[in-house]
């Protein structure tokens, strides 16, 4: 355990609690500590998802301004997927998944290359939900984190694997959360006042 994988869990712990409890500060801790497990990653040949935390990083300077600013420039508010695009999300995240294992079994060393491939493809469908502040973000999630944390721990990466443990209870306190978010945020007075709104990201 090095004290770069402390680090990065420290940093992307703080991030993950932060976003689920909607707030805006999750996205500078967690460029900070995807930029550190892209070092991590990378030293575990786990070559997909040391791309998938440079995705992270620009995703999230992205995802910053777009609950800043991303409705009509005010805050988003937390709202569902419809289920039409919420199929085609899990479409497109198992069809990535099989072609980019392909890749990494044809091209690379890596170890497990369609389990780190599916951690991939959903994270980056997990991760564009959350920057359009769907609840469906957190289900995504779930699935990810029940995948990555016998993966991570057959590398080795005990604490990162434990971390994700946690996360996984995260990702589902998370849900309810924004449920109750997206809920209060249909009562008509809060809506209107934006001073009351739940929706809004936290400041603290």
């Amino acid at each position: 355990m090095s004290p770069l994988e402390i680090a990065a869990n420290l940093l992307a712990g703080a991030s993950i609690i932060l976003a689920g409890r909607n707030s805006v500060h999750t996205w500078w801790t967690g460029i900070v500590g995807c930029g550190l497990f892209a070092f991590v990653f990378l030293d575990s040949r786990l070559f997909a998802d040391t791309v998938l935390q440079v995705f992270f990083v620009i995703t999230s300077i992205v995802g910053w301004w777009q609950w800043l600013h991303g409705d009509h420039g005010e805050e988003l508010p937390v709202t569902d997927l419809p289920a039409r695009k919420l199929w085609l999300q899990l479409l497109s995240g198992a069809i990535g998944a099989v072609c980019y294992g392909l890749l990494l079994r044809r091209f690379t060393n890596a170890y497990s290359p369609f389990l780190d491939s599916t951690v991939l493809a959903f994270s980056i469908v997990a991760q564009l939900l959350m920057m359009r502040r769907h609840v469906q973000n957190w289900p995504f999630w779930l699935l990810v984190n029940s995948i990555a944390v016998p993966l991570y721990a057959s590398r080795g990466l005990y604490l990162t694997s434990a971390l994700y443990a946690v996360y996984w209870i995260n990702a589902l306190v998370s849900w309810r959360h924004w449920l109750r978010l997206r809920d209060a945020a249909t009562h008509l007075p809060m809506q209107n006042d934006p001073k009351m709104a739940p929706s809004k990201s936290s400041l603290v």
